[in-house]
């Protein structure tokens, strides 16, 4: 005797749900890099829309599709991220033949070799994530991020002290600035290349191992080059366009910019999304 479909009775509410899915899944990809191949301890979300004559979701099929993309990327890796996320998406749809959307959102800690300012070699972490937006006739989107920690040096506090002290005085007060960069991607956008633009557009960048030298060389670094969070989000805009100018102008584009603020409880934000044609304009 067969066991019943619940997911397939009608439900007592007849509304259509726009997500229905599974979240918080941890599993090890494996992604090709021009140089090597990294292996990613991934977190993901995924999901499909359901129609109002549906009780519930097939949400094993979920799994089964993720467990398939995961197997095959450890035979072949993956080129990207954000490529593994839209396999996974694709075959959601065709897993779960009642819906019209599929979403894939994943994430993972990220490591790059960085040398100090002293030339000592360190391994930093970084983040990487991917959002993937997919529907039935073949439209997809797909989205690749970063997120970037640094350090800023406040320029107001400065002026103020050397307005005050003299103006051969470079003292202020400096935090940690998180920097996350979002792009949608047609298969030109690297999450290396993302992560240089965020690092190279706050005071300065932050390293897991400095010695002396090193510390002295990041603050006067930093201090040579105060910043306020909005200009972190105007500069990795800025660096957006030098790099990827040539891509179509509605590829659309996130830059936000956090700061850990040390002299206040609270922190502080800035943030612009828009499409790389309106930066250009």
């Amino acid at each position: 005797m067969g066991l019943p479909d619940v997911q397939s009775w009608k439900p007592r509410s007849g509304f259509k749900l726009t997500r229905v899915g599974i979240k918080g899944i941890k599993k090890q990809v494996y992604i090709k890099r021009p140089d090597r191949t990294v292996q990613l301890i991934t977190t993901m979300d995924v999901s499909v829309d359901l129609p109002a004559s549906k009780k519930g979701s097939d949400l094993s099929r979920n799994s089964e599709v993720i467990e398939e993309v995961v197997e095959q990327s450890i035979r072949e890796p993956s080129p990207s991220l954000e490529a593994l996320c839209s396999e996974i998406a694709e075959k959601l749809l065709q897993k779960h033949e009642y819906a019209t959307h599929s979403e894939v959102h994943a994430s993972a800690d990220y490591f790059l070799d960085r040398f100090t300012p002293g030339k000592r070699k360190t391994m930093e972490p970084y983040r990487i994530m991917s959002d993937v937006f997919a529907s039935k006739g073949g439209k997809i989107k797909r989205f690749i991020g970063v997120e970037v920690m640094g350090m800023t040096a406040c320029p107001c506090a400065m002026e103020t002290i050397r307005e005050a002290y003299g103006k051969d005085l470079k003292m202020t007060h400096n935090q940690r600035s998180i920097a996350t960069l979002v792009m949608e991607s047609r298969g030109s956008v690297d999450a290396d290349d993302l992560i240089d633009i965020a690092e190279a557009s706050m005071s300065s960048p932050t390293y897991e191992i400095l010695k002396r030298s090193d510390e002295k060389d990041v603050v006067v670094q930093a201090h040579e080059n105060p910043k306020f969070v909005e200009d972190v989000v105007r500069d990795m805009l800025a660096n957006v366009i030098k790099k990827y100018g040539n891509l179509p102008d509605d590829t659309e584009i996130a830059a936000k910019s956090e700061s850990l603020e040390s002299i206040h409880k609270h922190n502080a934000f800035a943030e612009r999304k828009t499409t790389l044609g309106e930066l250009k304009k």
